[in-house]
């Protein structure tokens, strides 16, 4: 078994597209706004894949996703910004203070799809 199975099972977060930046990282995000809940599904072609219950009106959308990264991440929202996507469902986050492995994990195991490594 090589290191990007666990278990016999391809870990989806592996496949998230992360790029490091000086001080942060950036998180491709796909938003589904007026979702039954809000939730990090896991991974839809290289972009995390986000449940959104707000509409996607006056930012109702971009603040809930702020506010469940900010949870999934343990970082303060202050951390969080959207840098590209503002107004569409494809979204581009910098998360300041973070590697790109310490978010990768944290948000596999906010979405219950993987252990602690």
């Amino acid at each position: 078994m090589d290191g990007t199975e666990k278990s016999g099972v391809v870990d989806e977060f592996d496949r998230l597209e992360l790029v490091e930046r000086a001080g942060g990282v950036r998180v491709p995000i796909h938003v589904r706004p007026r979702s039954s809940r809000s939730a990090i599904l896991g991974v839809r072609e290289q972009a995390l894949d986000v449940a959104l219950r707000a509409p996607p009106a006056d930012g109702a959308a971009n603040a809930e996703l702020l506010q469940l990264l900010a949870k999934a991440l343990d970082v303060r929202r202050g951390d969080l910004t959207i840098v590209v996507g503002a107004s569409g469902r494809n979204k581009l986050v910098e998360v300041n203070g973070m590697t790109g492995d310490v978010a990768r994990d944290r948000l596999g195991q906010a979405a219950g799809k993987v252990g602690k490594r």
